[in-house]
C-alpha cells in the first residue's frame, strides 16, 4: 500500500520528517539516565579535531523512504574577547520536496565555542516552521555557572549549569574531540538545553564500514540513550558513525522512533584547514 494513500498516515509521515530535521542540533540531548553499572571514560579533548572551513552535507530522510530534507554544518573562526582565536559552529536545515510544499522549514543554529576551556560560549536558535517563527538565545556566564536564557520577547531566565556544559550544538563537536572511544564504555558529556540541565551518556558499541554518497568509511559507532520527549513524536536512541581517525567526522546518524527511524547521511565533505 502506497504510504500516502491515507490523509493521516501523510500526515504523520510529514510530521516526523519535518522533525527530524530538528535533530542536526541537538544529537547528543537525552534525558538524564544512570549507568553505574558501565565503567566512564574521562574525556581528554583534543581540538585538532575542529578546523575551520570544514562543511558537512547531509541528506536527511525518513527510513531512507521520505526525502525531508538538508542539514549543513560548518566551523567557522571567531574573534573572542580579549580578541583571542575562537571556533563558530552555523548548521542549517531547510525542508524539500513533498515536505516543503506542505511545511516548509528553515533553521539556523548557531554556538560560539571557547577552544581555551573547551565550553560553549553562547548559543543560537532561529526556527521557521510553516507559519510559526521561534528564536532563542543563550549566554553563558561559566565563572558564576550561569546561563541565560532568553526566548522570543519574553524576559531573560538566569539558571544554574555545571562546570563544563555544552550546547545542544556544540555537544556533538566536543564528543569528536575526545580521542579514546572504547567499546562498552561510556563517554558522559554535559548539556544545556531548553533551559535544563542534561547528563549525556554516550556508549561507543565498535566499530564498522560505512559507505555514504561522501565516500566509504572506517567508522565507530556509538549509542545515547533514550531522547526526552518533546524533540521527537515518542523517545528513541541516537546512533552515531564518526570516522575512526583525529577528525571523528559523523558520517552516518539515525535516531529511531516508533514507526521508523530520521536518518542524516553525509553525502559532501569539505575538510578544514589549520590557519
Amino acid at each position: 500500500m502506497d504510504i500516502f494513500s491515507r490523509g493521516e498516515s501523510r500526515h504523520i509521515l510529514l510530521k516526523t520528517a519535518v522533525l527530524s530535521l530538528f535533530l542536526y542540533g541537538r544529537l547528543l540531548v537525552p534525558g538524564a539516565v544512570s549507568a553505574a553499572e558501565q565503567q566512564l571514560v574521562s574525556a581528554q579533548p583534543g581540538i585538532g579535531a575542529l578546523l575551520p572551513g570544514e562543511r558537512l552535507t547531509y541528506d536527511v530522510s525518513w527510513s531512507r523512504i521520505l526525502s525531508a530534507g538538508t542539514a549543513v554544518m560548518e566551523i567557522k573562526s571567531e574573534t573572542l574577547p580579549g580578541e583571542r582565536p575562537g571556533l563558530l559552529f552555523v548548521t542549517t536545515g531547510s525542508s524539500k520536496g513533498a515536505v516543503n510544499k506542505i511545511f516548509p522549514v528553515n533553521d539556523t543554529v548557531r554556538s560560539t565555542f571557547d577552544p581555551q576551556i573547551m565550553k560553549s560560549l553562547s548559543y543560537s536558535i532561529r526556527q521557521s516552521h510553516g507559519k510559526k517563527k521561534m528564536r532563542r538565545d543563550v549566554v553563558f556566564d561559566h565563572p558564576r555557572k550561569k546561563a541565560i536564557s532568553t526566548q522570543n520577547d519574553d524576559a531573560p531566565k538566569t539558571l544554574d549549569i555545571p562546570d563544563q556544559v555544552q550546547d545542544a550544538l556544540s555537544s556533538l563537536y566536543y564528543l569528536r574531540t575526545i580521542d579514546e572511544f572504547t567499546i562498552g564504555k561510556v563517554i558522559t558529556v554535559n548539556v544545556f538545553d531548553s533551559n535544563k540541565n542534561w547528563s549525556i551518556e554516550v556508549l561507543t558499541l565498535g566499530r564498522e564500514t560505512v559507505k555514504t554518497p561522501a565516500g566509504e568509511f572506517a567508522a565507530i559507532k556509538v549509542k545515547t540513550h533514550p531522547l526526552y520527549e518533546g524533540v521527537f513524536l515518542n523517545k528513541g536512541e541516537v546512533f552515531i558513525w564518526l570516522t575512526d581517525d583525529n577528525r571523528k567526522v559523523p558520517v552516518l546518524m539515525k535516531s529511531t522512533i516508533r514507526i521508523g527511524s530520521f536518518i542524516f547521511i553525509l553525502t559532501d565533505m569539505t575538510p578544514g584547514h589549520v590557519q
